[in-house]
């Protein structure tokens, strides 16, 4: 499926992007689909993750598009540093919020790790 073309009001976050950035986008969002029905919210500067209908509750957002990656920010209650799949991660200042921070390079970066991280942030209440 094209994530991007059955949403035009993400298309202009991809404006000028690589065929490779869209094609991993629709990686991402077909392997995320498979724990659930899923909808893109788009934000002003990025694309929300919910599971459900948009207005249900942010899974994760999709917060840059680069040449040949993106880049996708989990929110969990709780930290999870015995990984080897996020970049960075840190608690939101003032909250029980962390973020953990994944890359996606190539479609392959979506491992059983990745999935496992993606399965919990679908089913655990935010």
């Amino acid at each position: 499926m094209d994530y991007i073309i059955e949403n035009p009001q993400i298309a202009h976050f991809f404006a000028g992007k690589s065929d490779i950035t869209k094609g991993l986008f629709n990686h991402f969002m077909s392997q995320f689909e498979t724990c659930g029905p899923i909808s893109l919210f788009p934000t002003k500067t990025m694309i929300a993750i919910t599971a459900g209908t948009p207005d249900s509750r942010r899974i994760a957002w999709v917060s840059q598009f680069g040449k040949n990656f993106i880049h996708v920010v989990f929110p969990f209650k709780q930290l999870y540093p015995d990984n080897l799949c996020f970049i960075k991660m840190g608690q939101i200042p003032g909250s029980q919020q962390f973020n953990h921070h994944f890359r996606m390079y190539n479609n392959e970066d979506v491992n059983a790790e990745v999935k496992k991280f993606m399965r919990l942030a679908y089913n655990t209440l935010q």
